[in-house]
């Protein structure tokens, strides 16, 4: 899915690149969407541009790369099959939408009502409730805890409906519902369960009774049809490697259809208010705004994320799987829409944005250029390492001709000042805003991109060299039967597990909820991944088998103790 924690796969956070001027979406598009795939960092990509009453879909690169040994590679197309992740949401929140417009249900109906065979927890006596888990504000955590997944490259498939039951009898919210915005699949899954009970028919039929038929989207849904199967793109993880597909048969609402650029055209349309399509009940709620995310300039409705950037307002949703990465969005006034397919777990929102969004044009950038030169004195003051999320430092140094920013697994990209304290970046659409105690000293900054306000803490002084160290390791080979002595499940912390596993001669790591990565030798018992900086050392028992390992990241050492088999 999306919006991912700490460990291993680092989320993108410095992501938006230039963008263009409606008129030349298309192109631009074409121009953006090509790059991705010729530097081999996506195998295959699908765009859906709607410009006013111009519409294009795009193919570029191959349906598989080759790994999975299955597929002939060749140009994805309009039909071709992608898991969507948590671009499902924005279904169930419509499915929401839909049954409210019936008179069935009610936003500020409680859980509870819906499910009474569950024990929903409370806070202070106050209940979580429909509109709360629509927009994020459950205070649900993102995950269950109890999500432990026997297969790696599969984490939902196993998970029950007893499992779920079972958390939530146990867990106690720390906040109350409706107060805070945190990204949950957990919630939307819970919603899915709920919609399902009230409707007393399967989640899968739901979205296929309400949306999809009545949208003409024959190529959407849960289960593989037929054509779908034959269709379907190979997924790949972040390093290229063909990967299992996901499967989310209890938290279905958060993330569990697959769809085509043809059917998500549809989609779009029908959420553009386009005169051809006709709206499903609802429609018009599921955009509204109803409660604030705490970050600049971004709202949330019912899903989906309602954000004034550039004088512009856009509604958007993005999601990913093991294998896959989404991103559908459109401009508040209708005359512009996107969708991306991608058959790979790497992030696509630039492309998205980049048709969202007007280009700023020199004269009205909101000031980024300035005259001001700092001295080397003066930028020495804001070098040093901040925390934006566990596992994603940004390292702040001084370059020759200024600050040099780089996040956790990403290049360097310089930085300029604005005004006192306030930096931008040129290659991206982002801004560094530095913070002083009151002794003047710098103790932390906030990355504004996108509409979102992230805040870091300093947490020490900046790393001497910022490149990845990944690069400068040698890798060695093993025997397959001496990497499957690695293979396990390893508790990094409750209810998070690392999972490694072999395939063809190859470990993978996998952390609970998350893609897998490829991780490589170095020397016994070392390995090391390439997609970010970060080493595993396992540990071994007097009688030489592995009882656990260290994950060393970010200037962390975690330990793993082996799970039993």
């Amino acid at each position: 899915m999306k919006i991912s924690s700490a460990l291993l796969a680092v989320c993108g956070l410095i992501i938006l690149g230039p963008v263009a001027a409606a008129e030349d979406l298309a192109a631009a598009v074409q121009k953006i969407a090509s790059a991705r795939v010729s530097n081999a960092a996506i195998p295959g990509l699908v765009v859906v541009t709607v410009n006013g009453q111009e519409q294009k879909i795009q193919g570029f690169g191959q349906v598989t790369n080759g790994t999975d040994g299955k597929k002939q590679p060749h140009l994805p197309d309009a039909n071709t099959v992608f898991e969507i992740g948590s671009v499902s949401k924005t279904f169930t929140a419509l499915l929401l939408a839909d049954m409210q417009a019936r008179g069935v249900l009610k936003l500020d109906d409680t859980v509870a009502a819906l499910l009474p065979s569950y024990t929903i927890p409370q806070y202070q006596g106050r209940a979580i409730t429909l509109l709360d888990l629509a927009t994020q504000t459950s205070a649900l955590p993102r995950l269950p805890a109890n999500l432990l997944p026997r297969q790696a490259d599969n984490p939902y498939a196993d998970y029950s409906e007893n499992n779920l039951r079972d958390f939530l009898r146990s867990y106690q919210l720390t906040r109350a519902p409706g107060a805070k915005y945190e990204y949950s699949n957990l919630g939307f899954g819970l919603l899915g369960q709920a919609l399902s009970a009230r409707a007393g028919k399967p989640y899968a039929e739901l979205v296929q009774e309400r949306i999809t038929k009545p949208l003409g989207m024959a190529d959407t849904g849960i289960a593989l049809t037929a054509t779908m199967q034959k269709n379907l793109a190979t997924g790949h993880d972040a390093q290229g490697q063909a990967v299992a597909n996901w499967d989310m048969p209890t938290l279905a609402g958060a993330g569990a259809l697959r769809s085509s650029a043809q059917d998500m055209l549809r989609y779009l349309q029908a959420h553009m208010h386009a005169a051809n399509v006709k709206e499903p009940a609802g429609l018009q709620l599921v955009q509204q705004p109803q409660r604030p995310t705490g970050m600049p300039g971004l709202q949330i409705a019912l899903a989906w994320h309602v954000q004034s950037a550039r004088g512009q307002t856009v509604v958007w949703h993005n999601g990913m799987t093991g294998g896959y990465a989404s991103f559908i969005g459109f401009t508040a006034d209708g005359q512009r829409g996107v969708v991306v397919l991608a058959n790979a777990s790497v992030n696509v929102d630039d492309i998205g944005m980049a048709a969202l969004l007007p280009a700023a044009a020199p004269a009205a950038d909101g000031g980024n250029t300035t005259t001001e030169k700092l001295s080397a004195k003066q930028l020495a003051e804001y070098s040093g390492r901040y925390q934006l999320a566990p596992g994603a430092i940004l390292n702040i140094s001084a370059g020759p001709d200024g600050l040099l920013a780089q996040l956790s697994g990403q290049p360097q990209a310089p930085v300029f000042p604005r005004k006192k304290d306030e930096f931008f970046y040129k290659v991206v659409e982002a801004s560094l805003q530095f913070e002083r105690d009151a002794n003047g000293k710098i103790q932390s900054v906030t990355l504004h991109q996108n509409g979102h306000a992230s805040p870091a803490p300093r947490v020490g002084e900046a790393a001497p060299e910022a490149a990845s160290n990944a690069t400068k390791r040698t890798e060695i080979n093993l025997p397959a039967e001496q990497l499957k002595q690695y293979t396990g499940s390893y508790t990094l912390a409750p209810g998070f597990k690392l999972i490694i596993s072999e395939k063809a001669g190859q470990l993978y790591a996998q952390a609970t909820g998350q893609g897998s990565n490829a991780i490589f030798a170095e020397a016994k018992d070392k390995f090391f991944l390439k997609v970010v900086d970060a080493q595993l050392s396992f540990q071994r028992q007097a009688d030489g088998k592995i009882s656990g390992l260290v994950l060393h990241q970010n200037g962390r050492n975690m330990p793993g103790p082996r799970d039993a088999d």
